[in-house]
């Protein structure tokens, strides 16, 4: 037997059957991958792990021994740990104070400060993690949370760990100190690596599972002869030759226009335009400025200056009401804090910005929502047993395709900006979505994608501008693509622009 074994574990919800008899185990030691597509269980499987879910049927052993967790602190207690991709931090504490919840040090019943900050700052160090635990959760960028939260499974003495897509938000730099952490704790622990990340997993895991609509598609206890192209097909079913299918478009008028626009954590004015049938990408590494922006040209913080035009007529974009009665939407980066409405069900959530739409004369006219949701889950392929189930029930690719679901259902949009739109999403959804941004695209939509995958950029963009710094540092069309100047473009101190972009 297997130090982790999953035995015959089944779980429905109302209206799906997430898992259906899954069984596997894990060697102690060993780094084991979790893959599959977004629906296909992974996330219910690791939730019954951490004792937030309980199976319907089948047992979860460690050891030997048969484990019924009754909470997620009993999971915790017995020493498993799950780092979640949404965060679970608590904004207005201090890192140091965040990773030491539960077991303040304490004299004479009051918080030992001096000893909390020396006992965190030691294990900060010897993992190698270099963030500030003085400052607020709050203050920190989504990469230097997620960094926070990866540190918790490194304080305690867990015997599982399971991470659930944890470079997602991660900048190239801060992936490497984690898979030098996770090198650390290779051969003293199980880790269970959920991640749609191929390279990740093939560079990191000794074996894999992988789950198709919440079955077992596949377990390998060695990756020593299987291809990505094999797991591909594992995960969905079918072979995917090119996961971009990009395609060329015909580029109309400037559409949007961004002029010396100026606002907190841009070091310099930024200026670029997008035009009707063009895919515009935005590249850099996590702080150099790229989220700023966007949430400049929409509205969700203050500017100190420049002009905002969409089709010749300036915008006044002093918030996103403006901006979206302009025909601007943001899709943010954090679904969870700024893009899905929690306890909301799907329908709300689609309509939930074009309820204008649906209202005559102060009255409601719901089979018109009805009618709007029933529509966007067909058109997006959300996978999900009714337009009523809560959002928060669905995988993070389905929750992406609600929102965008929700854009869309407005009437007028010119321009539609994309933050990180496939953050944690398999690779079946994220061909999905690409299809989804050309046809957009081709119907004459200005669409900016921001993204931390150069990759994907370089996939499916017609242009990309380099961010580093708060500043715009390069501008390339898509016959200059080149990984090297790319990469050297969003480096501090590296070449001039000029000269990366000729």
């Amino acid at each position: 037997m297997s130090f982790l074994e999953f035995s015959n574990i089944t779980k429905t919800y109302p209206g799906v059957r997430a898992l259906s008899d899954v069984s596997f185990g894990v060697e102690k030691g060993a780094v084991h991958g979790l893959m599959g597509e977004n629906g296909a269980g992974k996330s219910t499987l690791i939730k019954i792990l951490s004792g937030d879910q309980h199976a319907d049927a089948g047992e979860i052993s460690i050891d030997g021994k048969v484990q019924a967790y009754a909470s997620t602190r009993n999971a915790f207690d017995n020493g498993v740990i799950v780092i979640h991709q949404e965060l679970q931090l608590v904004p207005e504490l201090s890192v140091a104070e965040n990773l030491s919840l539960g077991r303040f040090p304490a004299s004479a019943g009051v918080i030992a400060r001096r000893r909390m900050l020396d006992d965190v700052g030691a294990k900060l160090k010897s993992a190698g993690i270099d963030i500030d635990m003085r400052r607020k959760v709050k203050t920190l960028s989504i990469g230097e949370r997620q960094m926070v939260e990866i540190a918790k499974a490194v304080m305690l003495d867990a015997r599982v760990i399971a991470l659930d897509e944890p470079t997602s938000s991660l900048s190239s730099r801060e992936s490497e100190i984690l898979f030098k952490l996770i090198g650390r704790l290779r051969g003293e622990k199980v880790i269970i690596y959920v991640s749609h990340r191929l390279d990740e997993v093939f560079r990191l895991c000794d074996s894999l599972t992988v789950l198709r609509d919440g079955k077992l598609a596949a377990h390998h206890q060695s990756l020593k002869d299987v291809t990505r192209d094999q797991v591909v097909a594992e995960m969905v079913g079918r072979e995917i030759s090119d996961i971009w299918g990009f395609r060329p478009r015909k580029r109309g008028e400037v559409r949007l226009k961004v002029d010396n626009l100026s606002g907190a954590r841009l070091r310099t004015p930024a200026s670029f335009e997008a035009r009707a049938g063009e895919i515009v990408g935005f590249f850099g590494l996590i702080g150099a400025g790229r989220s700023e922006l966007m949430r400049l040209v929409f509205g969700a913080d203050p500017r100190s200056g420049g002009t905002i035009m969409v089709d010749g007529k300036t915008v006044a974009a002093a918030s996103p009401h403006d901006a979206i009665r302009a025909g601007i939407v943001l899709c943010s980066e954090d679904r969870k804090h700024d893009g899905i409405i929690q306890g909301r069900s799907i329908e709300e959530n689609i309509n939930i910005s074009s309820r204008r739409h649906h209202t005559r004369f102060g009255v409601l006219n719901r089979a018109s929502e009805i009618t709007t949701a029933e529509t966007f889950i067909k058109k997006l392929k959300v996978r999900t047993p009714s337009r009523k189930q809560d959002i928060i029930n669905l995988s993070g690719g389905n929750q992406q395709k609600v929102i965008l679901g929700r854009w869309l259902s407005e009437q007028n949009i010119r321009v539609l900006i994309v933050d990180e739109p496939t953050r944690g999403i398999d690779v079946g959804a994220k061909s999905e979505i690409y299809e989804l941004l050309y046809q957009l695209a081709e119907e004459g939509m200005a669409i900016v994608v921001v993204s931390s995958e150069l990759p994907e950029a370089m996939g499916i963009c017609d242009r990309i501008l380099v961010m580093c710094g708060g500043r715009i540092s390069a501008e390339l069309a898509r016959d200059q693509f080149a990984e090297k100047a790319i990469l050297a473009a969003a480096l501090p101190d590296k070449k001039t622009p000029d000269a990366i972009a000729s």
